[in-house]
């Protein structure tokens, strides 16, 4: 990790069909070995899955899932006098959803479906009804930050 300076964030083109940059950070954290348009793809017809599923809108339930699986706190460890302590932080906006999108595609990767479509469609349903794995991935964190609450004192 550096310690000279903050990293400078640049800007990133939005998605071309939906002008949404989250929609772009997603697909970039989706696809393997360069395969954006793959990415693309799947994470578009994820979308019209999920309006042929739920009758909602596939751009409107993927912001809901995404806003329902970003964590507020998690734990970080902090080195005091020879022990390490597991202190419990609130997350950074950029954190956040970087986090949420994470938790998201590994849920739908560990599906059992057999189509990435289907995983990530169902997954993105799920999400956004407060379940599946993205969720429960949440809430382990936020428990381990409960249970560490008498470490907050250290924090930095």
């Amino acid at each position: 990790m550096s310690r000279k300076k903050k990293a400078i964030q640049r800007p990133l083109q939005p998605d071309p069909k939906y002008k949404s940059a989250l929609i772009a950070r997603f697909i970039n954290n989706l696809f393997w070995d360069g395969k954006r348009t793959v990415g693309q793809k799947v994470v578009y017809d994820a979308f019209i899955m999920i309006e042929k599923k739920t009758k909602e809108d596939g751009f409107a339930l993927f912001q809901k899932a995404v806003n329902n699986v970003k964590p507020v706190l998690e734990v970080r460890p902090r080195r005091v006098g020879g022990a390490t302590y597991q202190i419990p932080m609130e997350v950074e906006p950029a954190r956040r959803e970087t986090l949420a999108i994470k938790w998201i595609i590994r849920a739908a990767r560990a599906r059992a479906e057999h189509r990435m479509v289907d995983r990530l469609a169902n997954e993105l349903i799920d999400a956004a009804k407060n379940q599946g794995a993205a969720i429960k991935k949440k809430e382990e964190t936020h428990k381990m930050a409960e249970a560490n609450r008498a470490f907050a004192h250290y924090r930095w």
